[in-house]
Protein backbone atom coordinates (compact mmCIF):
# COMPACT_ATOMS: atom_id res chain seq x y z
CA UNK A 1 0.00 0.00 0.00
CA UNK A 2 2.74 2.48 0.69
CA UNK A 3 4.84 1.86 -2.61
CA UNK A 4 1.45 2.58 -4.54
CA UNK A 5 0.79 5.67 -2.23
CA UNK A 6 4.38 6.73 -3.18
CA UNK A 7 3.84 6.25 -6.84
CA UNK A 8 0.87 8.11 -7.10
CA UNK A 9 2.04 11.57 -5.48
CA UNK A 10 5.60 11.08 -7.75
CA UNK A 11 2.98 10.95 -10.51
CA UNK A 12 1.13 13.90 -9.29
CA UNK A 13 4.62 16.01 -8.97
CA UNK A 14 6.10 14.78 -12.32
CA UNK A 15 2.79 15.54 -13.88
CA UNK A 16 3.03 18.94 -12.24
CA UNK A 17 6.59 19.73 -13.29
CA UNK A 18 5.43 18.77 -16.79
CA UNK A 19 2.64 21.34 -17.28
CA UNK A 20 4.53 24.14 -15.07
CA UNK A 21 6.92 23.76 -18.06
CA UNK A 22 4.43 23.83 -20.87
CA UNK A 23 3.22 26.87 -19.14
CA UNK A 24 6.43 28.76 -19.72
CA UNK A 25 6.58 27.90 -23.07
CA UNK A 26 2.88 28.70 -23.87
CA UNK A 27 3.28 32.24 -22.81
CA UNK A 28 1.95 34.88 -25.22
CA UNK A 29 4.53 37.13 -26.88
CA UNK A 30 4.44 40.71 -26.03
CA UNK A 31 2.91 43.12 -28.71
CA UNK A 32 4.58 46.18 -30.15
CA UNK A 33 1.39 48.21 -29.05
CA UNK A 34 1.25 47.27 -25.46
CA UNK A 35 1.37 50.44 -23.77
CA UNK A 36 4.26 49.36 -21.39
CA UNK A 37 6.33 47.88 -24.79
CA UNK A 38 5.19 51.07 -26.51
CA UNK A 39 6.59 52.89 -23.39
CA UNK A 40 10.19 51.54 -24.00
CA UNK A 41 10.31 51.38 -27.46
CA UNK A 42 9.82 47.94 -28.09
CA UNK A 43 10.34 46.37 -31.63
CA UNK A 44 9.82 42.48 -31.97
CA UNK A 45 12.61 43.35 -35.09
CA UNK A 46 16.09 45.60 -34.19
CA UNK A 47 16.33 46.59 -37.38
CA UNK A 48 12.79 48.69 -37.24
CA UNK A 49 14.03 50.60 -34.00
CA UNK A 50 13.60 54.34 -34.70
CA UNK A 51 17.18 55.75 -35.24
CA UNK A 52 15.97 59.59 -34.14
CA UNK A 53 14.28 58.69 -31.20
CA UNK A 54 16.84 55.92 -29.73
CA UNK A 55 20.06 57.30 -31.12
CA UNK A 56 22.11 55.56 -29.21
CA UNK A 57 20.42 51.90 -30.78
CA UNK A 58 23.28 49.82 -32.52
CA UNK A 59 21.96 46.88 -35.09
CA UNK A 60 24.09 44.24 -33.09
CA UNK A 61 21.96 44.88 -29.97
CA UNK A 62 18.60 42.14 -29.38
CA UNK A 63 16.96 40.73 -26.95
CA UNK A 64 19.00 37.56 -27.47
CA UNK A 65 22.15 39.16 -26.27
CA UNK A 66 20.70 41.06 -23.40
CA UNK A 67 20.76 40.75 -19.94
CA UNK A 68 17.33 40.92 -19.36
CA UNK A 69 16.46 37.75 -21.47
CA UNK A 70 15.88 34.26 -20.56
CA UNK A 71 15.83 32.06 -23.90
CA UNK A 72 12.96 29.86 -24.48
CA UNK A 73 13.22 29.38 -27.92
CA UNK A 74 15.84 29.89 -30.92
CA UNK A 75 12.91 32.56 -32.03
CA UNK A 76 11.68 33.76 -28.03
CA UNK A 77 12.25 34.29 -24.69
CA UNK A 78 11.32 35.73 -21.18
CA UNK A 79 12.08 39.24 -20.35
CA UNK A 80 12.32 41.13 -16.78
CA UNK A 81 10.65 43.80 -17.91
CA UNK A 82 7.58 41.93 -19.49
CA UNK A 83 6.65 39.05 -16.61
CA UNK A 84 4.00 36.38 -18.34
CA UNK A 85 5.13 37.38 -21.75
CA UNK A 86 8.02 36.24 -24.55
CA UNK A 87 9.42 38.96 -26.13
CA UNK A 88 10.88 37.93 -29.72
CA UNK A 89 15.08 37.04 -30.13
CA UNK A 90 15.36 39.63 -32.43
CA UNK A 91 13.58 42.06 -30.35
CA UNK A 92 15.29 45.31 -28.78
CA UNK A 93 13.99 47.98 -26.63
CA UNK A 94 15.17 50.73 -24.44
CA UNK A 95 16.53 48.65 -21.37
CA UNK A 96 18.20 46.64 -23.63
CA UNK A 97 21.72 45.76 -21.47
CA UNK A 98 24.84 43.66 -22.75
CA UNK A 99 25.25 40.17 -21.20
Amino acid sequence: MNSRRTFVIHSAVGLGLIGSGLAVQAQAMVAETDPQAAAIGYKADTTKVDKKKYPKHEASQNCANCALYKKVSDKAGGCTIFAGKQVASTGWCSAWVKA
